[in-house]
């Protein structure tokens, strides 16, 4: 009762007139941001940041918040339309999102995004507003050990994603797994596998890599099927065409719940972030879902699924932000900059000490949740209109779209010459029929295993017992290895009931 009582007050706060316009020039900004490949949360709230300045601490915080929320939004309508993730946890939703596009429902992927993100946002907010000082305490407990064990779960769950051919998805996942150990050694900072470049010493960039992977290689697609090539079949679509059924919204609703569960508990976890929070409900939806064998062939369930994570994951992460002042990702360290700015201490004390401030903030990402909604709900019209470009035109437009993305990554060429490369290598891989989404996937995790198994190492001086000693890695790891021998347990059976 206290704590409804506290957000009561803290909706009177978000709803005055200043810090409403705040949350909704900070949601159209970061949808704007969003969707703008190569960017991402980080870099936006970072460049946005001096817009606030003049602002009350609250008002100021407040649109800071939007901005990074409504991102989240913003990321998955370049991925679905044009196969460019705006920033790194769209590259899942890209994997139906684009596929639905092809199909002639672009709009329906566009309204599954929109109502996913808000499900996942506000399932988020109301866990983090319920439970957030106490999730966060939990989050802690995820140390070296236990988040090494966590990874080797999601590692697991690879053969879920690698396609017909088991083997070139082992290949893929090898491939990601190698691009990520290039650069610097995460724990000793020897170099590796820099092949005396000095520009390999910093590694394979993430955002080239994917623009490059997804993006380019489509336009040396598009271009090689010129001729062929038709334009999505977009003439009578419309808002009202892009509802979704009964059907659709039974469909969708599972997977949101589901990943909105696991993602606010992602983003609680330091270092996790929307990305990891958005591939793990992606991997989990392909493993239980009803439809999970289907997804990644154009299924409004693997967009739910990844939009849910993501933007509940991003709610997650300001439970010990505010709780405890640590920042779960580079934005979190942003915002928590821009707290401190205002002379705000985030940590246990914040709750009590400046109650007005903390339960404001967390009332306006009520608010913010809903004017994304409905902002990005009115722009599907729009959006659409761009797959009724022409080919000819839509070549060099995404092109330019790329490199402009991959610049602003590293603002350096170097990001525009990674992502040529791997739109060629991206354009190879699509044609002979090997799986990128292992890739992405190995990527992305590989350098979180690995730092965390080492650190793991480093404390029980090279002892293996330290995953079973402690009661969250112990559980974690006994689901590594019964998923591992399941599979021949179910062989052995079937062998002796045929047998029988």
């Amino acid at each position: 009762m206290e704590t409804l009582q506290l957000l009561l007050g803290g909706f009177v706060t978000a709803l005055s007139l200043q810090n409403f316009l705040a949350a909704g020039v900070g949601a159209i900004l970061g949808i704007l941001v969003g969707a703008m490949p190569g960017i991402g949360s980080l870099a936006g709230v970072a460049l946005l940041l001096p817009l606030t300045f003049k602002f009350e601490p609250i008002t100021g915080i407040i649109m800071l918040s939007a901005i990074y929320y409504a991102n989240m939004y913003g990321g998955s309508y370049s991925a679905i339309l044009l196969n460019i993730p705006g920033d790194t946890p769209a590259v899942m939703t890209g994997l139906d999102g684009h596929p639905l596009a092809k199909q002639g429902k672009p709009g329906k992927a566009l309204f599954t995004s929109n109502i996913a993100s808000f499900i996942g946002g506000t399932i988020g907010i109301i866990i983090l507003t319920v439970i957030g000082p106490g999730l966060a305490r939990f989050g802690l407990k995820f140390g070296p050990v236990e988040m090494a064990a966590l990874i080797f779960v999601a590692m697991t769950s690879l053969g879920w994603l690698l396609g017909d051919n088991p083997t070139k998805g082992i290949i893929t996942t090898l491939f990601g797994i190698l691009l990520a150990t290039m650069g610097f050694d995460s724990v000793i900072g020897t170099p590796r596998y820099d092949f005396g470049s000095i520009y390999l010493l910093g590694g394979v960039p993430f955002i080239p890599l994917v623009i490059g992977i997804f993006g380019f290689s489509q336009v040396i697609e598009m271009m090689e099927l010129r001729n062929k090539k038709k334009g999505f079949d977009t003439e009578k679509l419309t808002l009202k065409d892009s509802l979704l059924t009964k059907d659709e919204i039974k469909r969708i609703l599972p997977p949101s719940i589901r990943s909105s569960i696991l993602g606010t508990f992602i983003g609680v976890l330091p270092g996790a972030g929307a990305t990891t929070g958005a591939f793990l409900s992606y991997m989990q939806e392909k493993k239980i879902g009803k439809n999970g064998h289907l997804l990644g062939t154009g299924r409004v369930e693997g967009v739910a699924a990844a939009e849910s994570g993501n933007n509940s994951a991003a709610a997650g992460a300001f439970a010990p932000l505010l709780s405890l002042g640590i920042p779960g990702s580079g934005t979190g360290a942003v915002l928590l900059g821009g707290l401190m700015m205002y002379g705000l201490n985030p940590g246990p004390l914040l709750f009590q000490n400046q109650p007005e401030f903390t339960w404001g903030l967390i009332a306006s990402l009520y608010i913010a949740n809903v004017i994304t909604l409905a902002i990005a709900i009115m722009i599907i019209p729009s959006l659409i209109k761009i797959l009724k470009v022409p080919v000819g035109i839509m070549i060099p437009l995404i092109t330019t779209i790329c490199i402009m993305g991959s610049y602003s990554a590293n603002n350096s060429l170097y990001g525009v010459i990674m992502m040529l490369a791997f739109g060629v290598v991206g354009f190879m891989l699509k044609k002979y029929g090997y799986p990128i989404a292992p890739l992405l996937l190995a990527y992305v995790l590989a350098p979180t295993l690995e730092k965390n198994f080492r650190q793991a190492l480093q404390i029980s001086d090279g002892s293996m017992a330290i995953f079973f000693q402690k009661p969250i890695a112990a559980v974690l790891i006994g689901f590594f290895l019964l998923t591992l021998v399941s599979p021949i347990i179910k062989m052995v059976i079937g062998k002796i009931k045929t047998k029988k």
